[in-house]
């Protein structure tokens, strides 16, 4: 096995994810998001579509390798029934998604197709 140095790693991603049912709880933990982070994180679009390799409605959050361990233990502790996918960025999007990804909550399968 070859391993790889955690300097390959340019900056992380979080994503939320909700549906139709919990789309009201979503938003209000983005407020908290926001408000807890106060611009010390980039938040994307609340998409209510399914977008790219993800397979539910979510938004995205962007934060610097650095900020990992505060920004992933605040998540893992404040997301109630929101289910997080984790992943690095890399420069090898598959990858990044597929092998090196983290699940706050419950894992759901990815539409990988839409990486290759």
């Amino acid at each position: 096995m070859t391993f790889r140095d955690t300097s390959a790693i340019q900056s992380w991603h979080a994503h939320v994810y909700f549906d139709s049912t919990t789309r009201d709880s979503a938003w209000t933990f983005r407020e908290q998001i926001e408000a807890h982070w106060n611009g010390k994180l980039q938040m994307g679009r609340f998409h209510e579509r399914p977008v790219g390799p993800h397979p539910m409605w979510s938004y995205q959050m962007a934060f610097a390798h650095e900020q990992f361990a505060d920004i992933i233990g605040w998540l893992t502790l404040n997301h109630g029934a929101l289910d997080i996918f984790v992943h690095p960025n890399t420069g090898d999007a598959l990858r990044d998604h597929r092998d090196a990804a983290l699940w706050v909550g419950r894992s759901h399968e990815l539409v990988l197709d839409a990486l290759i």
